[in-house]
């Protein structure tokens, strides 16, 4: 006989006992938003390291900010009185779920559309402002889009005012159709009857400006000023490609590359946009 015997094991299942882990693990609870993934670098960047201006601290690459936190740091502090808001956005073409989508954007944002304008002074310097927000269906340009610019240029004529708008755009609004299209002329016609005063216009193009808004007003300024490494274009990329068969460069459509061909009159850094601004301002007949 053996002095071991080998015995087989088995473990008994109760088949009325569930094998699902009922009392969930512990896991350390990370707030939203605490990091940001920096697009440029790839860095994961603790976002109080960011500042006020949200610039990476390795790589510099300027961050989308919203209407809100550019007009902190633009317009002097309560200076800012905002204008033609509650103007009320149509759906000309009974587009699908466009209703839904404004009011769910509308909630998100705090904003009434894509754009803030208003009466602002910079460095002293009073005048029109506008800002578009990305954070809006991309700053598309809707009829109240356009609309909104279109009275503040018009009230900048009438009251002698400079205007300095800051851009930021997916384009026109496909929801509104050719009625998104028509604000191009629209707003150029505005812009034309206050450069016909001798009155100043500065754009700053912020990332992304792209579609009918940088071939219309954005374009339009007497001095252009863009953000670093800001994508400026019409069309896209890839559509460019395809239709001239021709590789672009890596850096098309930057606004370093534009301001090479000489589309943009100079690239300056958030945090010296303010004091650039009021010296401009200031140069060409600001109002104090």
């Amino acid at each position: 006989m053996a002095l071991f015997e080998r015995k087989e094991k088995y473990i008994r299942i109760n088949p009325n006992r569930s094998m699902k882990r009922t009392e969930p693990r512990e896991t350390p609870e990370v707030p939203d938003e605490l990091f940001a993934k920096c697009p440029s670098c790839k860095h994961m960047i603790y976002q109080k390291d960011l500042g006020l201006e949200k610039i990476c601290p390795h790589c510099s690459y300027n961050f989308r900010i919203s209407a809100q936190e550019r007009l902190a740091l633009t317009a002097d502090e309560n200076s800012f009185e905002e204008l033609f808001t509650g103007i009320k956005t149509k759906n000309p073409l009974d587009f699908p779920g466009y209703e839904e989508k404004l009011a769910l954007v509308q909630e998100k944002t705090g904003l009434d559309e894509a754009v803030v304008t208003g009466i602002a002074t910079i460095e002293g310097n009073r005048t029109a402002l506008a800002v578009m927000d990305s954070n809006f269906i991309m700053a598309s340009m809707g009829t109240v889009v356009g609309e909104k610019i279109t009275r503040l240029f018009e009230l900048a004529t009438q009251e002698k005012l400079p205007v300095v708008i800051f851009t930021a755009s997916g384009g026109a609004r496909m929801q509104e159709g050719i009625m998104s299209l028509m604000q191009m002329a629209k707003v150029s016609a505005a812009v034309k009857q206050h450069s016909n005063q001798g009155l100043f216009y500065l754009t700053v193009l912020t990332d992304p400006t792209t579609g009918g808004v940088t071939a219309s007003f954005a374009m339009e300024g007497d001095i252009i000023l863009a953000e670093p490494q800001t994508l400026i274009g019409f069309a896209g990329r890839r559509v460019i490609e395809t239709t001239v068969r021709e590789n672009l460069p890596d850096d098309f459509q930057k606004a370093e590359f534009l301001l090479d061909h000489g589309f943009v009159d100079a690239i300056v850094k958030r945090v010296d946009m303010k004091s650039t601004v009021a010296k401009l301002l200031a140069f060409h007949g600001g109002v104090k």
